[in-house]
């Protein structure tokens, strides 16, 4: 037994050997992956946290095998569950975005939508492109053909980051859609991609304020002269917080930011809750008139529906008025739309859903007889086909998003918009964390993102039997009521006839010219 000690002390040398290879091979691996992860441009969170980031993709897919033990379902999440975003985050990857096994939803929850198939869908070779509609046609001196019906919503230079919006403004170039700059101004970011603008004005007018607040005329023509600005919108409220004005807490004033915006450095920029100009409806009429005769280019407003009465006076001015002061077009936003920061008062309980206010607005329009001339764009959670779709159902000539776009960019909605930490680089203006965000990487994702939505707005289209989706009608869907029965959109919304006094004038109008 003299060889013992010898042979424990042999065993104890390799073992710390093997166990200091092991070690030395682990920290090289370590390195290795830690030295992909932050030079691979794919993947924000990898990219600004490296190694541990990866558990979050790891966690991601074993839930498809763990879920039956877990609580958080498919459909629980808010304000957008996991099978939205997932649907979101194949699309812009440009992957396989078919599911198995069956649907998630429960198709008995109030207030969901059931499209009607047709026994004979429309075939392949009966398919039509989405028909041609021009904004500002005859009332502008440059009207403006959109080239798609989904678009990119008002999002600020300020709330999104410099790679965020570069990456937005290469990717609606690629998808041939249009890009909202939001109420922050323009910056030569939104330029940089060379897409399509509408230039947004807020009440706080970012980029075109006099130096008391009011509307600067040759700032706005400046705006204006921008080939890649199509229209304006001027901003009178925001579903997310109507009656309040843009909130930008003052660590995101940056110099950069301060400079586009026309405001002091690192300080909170607060926006007025409202236009000093526009208290009337005849105000609002003659502010988007000015506007309109400035920059020469279709000028409408945006605004979350809240009491209705003044939809009729609206109607009965432009008619009083004439129609070349009705403004191009009304973007209409949800209540439950998104912002960076709100007071939770306005967020969770002001404003009507957009499932109410979008047929409004477009029956009001058609009961006055304008339905040609002004054009209705729906903004409010438009995220996924079946919501879009809808929204064509409804009536709207074009709809937008914002955070679907978000999601395209790689937000994870870890809901840090209002705290300059976003993981993601999407919404922050801390440069290690937007590192992480590549814009040529994510502008393919922006453009995926729009052309698969579009491409799957055409499926129910087809399978509704149209052959594009400027054809869907009320007919085509059936929306779940509070006893969990299907009843028809035209059943609850119908048509409604443009009154008789509004058809005779329009007659004596095209009589006279």
């Amino acid at each position: 037994m003299e060889w013992l000690p010898g042979f424990v002390a042999s065993v104890v040398q390799i073992g710390a050997l093997v166990f200091v290879c092991a070690l030395g091979i682990l920290l090289l691996l370590l390195a290795y992956i830690y030295v992909v992860d932050v030079t691979q441009k794919t993947h924000a969170i990898r990219r600004n946290y490296p190694i541990i980031g990866r558990f979050r993709y790891y966690f991601e897919h074993m839930g498809e095998f763990f879920r039956q033990y877990f609580f958080a379902l498919d459909r629980e999440e808010l304000p957008f569950n996991r099978a939205q975003r997932s649907w979101i985050y194949r699309a812009a990857k440009n992957i396989d975005s078919t599911v198995a096994f069956g649907s998630t939803r429960p198709l008995n929850h109030p207030g969901d939508i059931i499209f009607l198939n047709c026994l004979f869908p429309t075939l392949r070779e009966n398919f039509l492109p989405s028909g041609v509609v021009t904004i500002g046609d005859g009332y502008t001196r440059q009207p403006y053909t959109p080239n798609s019906i989904f678009n990119i919503s008002g999002m600020s230079f300020g709330a999104l980051s410099v790679p965020a919006i570069t990456a937005l403004s290469s990717g609606a170039k690629q998808a041939g859609i249009w890009l909202n700059t939001g109420e922050g101004g323009l910056s030569p970011f939104h330029l940089q991609g060379g897409c399509d603008l509408v230039f947004q004005i807020g009440t706080a007018k970012y980029g075109v304020q006099a130096a008391d607040g009011s509307l600067d005329p040759d700032k706005l023509a400046k705006i204006a002269a921008h080939d890649s600005v199509k229209m304006f919108e001027l901003k009178l409220s925001q579903g997310a917080k109507p009656g309040k004005g843009g909130i930008l807490p003052g660590v995101k004033v940056t110099s950069l930011i301060a400079s586009t915006r026309g405001i002091p450095e690192g300080q909170p920029s607060i926006s007025p809750n409202g236009h000093p100009e526009v208290r009337s409806i005849e105000d609002l009429l003659e502010f988007l008139r000015k506007i309109r005769e400035i920059t020469g280019k279709p000028t409408g407003f945006k605004m979350v529906l809240g009491s209705w009465e003044w939809l009729d006076e609206l109607g009965q001015c432009i008619h009083e008025r004439g129609l070349e002061y009705a403004p191009d077009f009304i973007t209409v936003d949800s209540a439950d739309g998104g912002t960076g920061a709100a007071p939770q008062s306005l967020m969770d309980y002001m404003g009507l859903p957009i499932k109410r206010s979008l047929p409004m607005v477009v029956d009001k329009l058609s009961e006055y007889g304008l339905r040609e001339r002004v054009k209705v764009i729906c903004s409010g959670k438009m995220t996924n086909p079946g919501e879009v779709a809808w929204a064509l159902c409804m009536g709207a000539d074009f709809v937008v998003s914002a955070r679907g776009f978000m999601f395209a960019l790689g937000c994870i909605q870890a809901m840090q918009c209002n705290k300059n930490t976003c993981p993601t680089g999407v919404t922050t203006h801390n440069p290690e964390l937007q590192k992480g965000l590549d814009p040529a990487n994510k502008a393919n994702r922006v453009a995926n993102y729009a052309k698969n939505l579009l491409q799957e707005i055409e499926v129910i289209a087809h399978s509704c039997g149209v052959a594009q989706p400027r054809l869907l009608q009320r007919r085509h869907a059936q929306v779940i009521n509070g006893d969990g029965v299907p009843v028809a959109l035209n059943e609850i919304y119908p048509e409604v006839e443009t009154r008789a006094i509004y058809l005779a004038r329009d007659e004596d109008t095209a009589e006279s010219a």
